[in-house]
């Protein structure tokens, strides 16, 4: 009786046990032919120097072709070299490359649900932000422009004093508001001034209800020692809006619904008129997040306003190299909550703007004039990668 209970489990164990043993095989057979993820940035801009690639991309996009003993080359972007230009211990971490896709496995209809989790780096999805990141003096330096929302383009003019410049509020979506900002930064005191461009705002006529309109005023922030971790400040909007302003973003042919009114003739849903003065705060956490060069995590209070979000820039994931943004107003003297989120993708284009450009879809989930939930704005943002990577 013993035997008969013993014996299913000696033949489950032996299947067990020759499976691992052609799983550890397979794990062991080497790939020759195969495009590296861009996740080491410091090994991507040393193949490109001794390549003499100038400026070198930390995100290129880079092919290793070992197939023939002989003729072994490594492309850069389309271009092909031979894999003897470079200096052996280059060579060396190349081949022994950890993060490889594999270009010569089998496609069939199931590898379109099973390839994305294969490429998944679970060990590389959190790692240590870069020093600039974590600078309270140094974290506004940002070679990113965006023409809709998201971080400010941070220009070093002197180490730690620089300037910045936004085009839209840090959480703005797509042809939300007519806010731009340009601010003077050192030894982690920002001060600045903001003021109103209407072509953005301009070109959508509909479903502006959720608008932040502004005129102009100052702002100024202080990051606290100790981390990129917390930022507080004050913004100051002294300008009322006078008759002709009011009558601009709410009665004009663009803007001519954007005051949207109950049955009974009470206020529905009305845009965002900015005056008075604001401390606002953002609690951060700088991180890498799937090979990212630059995101966070972060939770913040601005003009009254309460956010929760993710930004990052230049993530990898299969091979594929893209910005995201995520953000998610809940709570506002004036406007209902919404969702922002931004999807822009690499590589898309060609030559310079190959790894300095990305485009996609730039979208707000919110509350319609209705009243129910769908997208009250939608529009193709593009952001611009200027000068070296951080």
């Amino acid at each position: 009786m013993k035997i008969k209970k013993i014996a299913p489990l000696l033949f489950f164990t032996l299947i067990l046990f020759n499976s691992n043993i052609i799983f550890a095989q397979e794990e062991t057979e080497p790939v020759l032919y195969y495009q590296m993820e861009p996740l080491d940035d410091s090994l991507f801009i040393k193949i490109q120097e001794e390549l003499f690639i100038d400026p070198p991309d930390p995100k290129a996009e880079i092919v290793v072709d070992l197939r023939n003993a002989t003729d072994q080359t490594i492309s850069v972007k389309g271009s092909l070299y031979p894999l003897l230009a470079l200096k052996p211990e280059i060579r060396a971490k190349i081949t022994t490359y950890p993060f490889k896709l594999n270009l010569e496995e089998t496609i069939n209809y199931g590898s379109l649900f099973t390839r994305v989790i294969d490429k998944l780096r679970f060990n590389n999805i959190l790692n240590p932000p870069t020093v600039f990141q974590i600078s309270p003096t140094l974290g506004y330096i940002n070679p990113y422009i965006q023409i809709m929302g998201g971080e400010r383009f941070g220009i070093p003019l002197k180490k730690d004093i620089g300037i910045s410049i936004g085009f839209g509020t840090p959480y703005s979506g797509a042809l939300e508001t007519n806010y731009a900002e340009v601010s003077f930064h050192i030894l982690g005191v920002k001060a600045g001034i903001f003021t109103s461009v209407d072509a953005m705002t301009e070109l959508k006529s509909s479903n502006n209800h959720n608008n932040l309109f502004v005129t102009n005023g100052l702002q100024m922030s202080y990051t606290i020692p100790f981390g990129n971790f917390f930022e507080i400040g004050y913004l100051s909007a002294p300008d009322e809006f006078n008759k002709s302003l009011i009558d601009r973003y709410t009665k004009n042919t663009v803007n001519k619904d954007n005051i949207v009114l109950n049955p009974d003739s009470t206020i529905k849903f009305q845009p965002y008129l900015l005056t008075g003065g604001y401390l606002n705060w953002e609690l951060r956490y700088p991180v890498k997040f799937m090979g990212a060069l630059r995101s966070k995590f972060y939770v913040a209070d601005f003009i009254d306003e309460m956010h929760a979000g993710f930004m990052g820039r230049e993530m990898t994931l299969g091979g594929s190299v893209f910005d995201l943004r995520m953000d998610y107003m809940f709570n506002s003297p004036v406007r209902p909550n919404q969702f922002v989120i931004d999807i822009s993708v690499q590589k898309i284009f060609d030559y310079w703007a190959y790894s300095t450009i990305s485009i996609g879809p730039s979208a707000i989930v919110g509350k319609l004039a209705s009243g129910s939930i769908g997208l009250t704005s939608i529009f193709m943002n593009l952001r611009v990668k200027i000068g070296s990577s951080l």
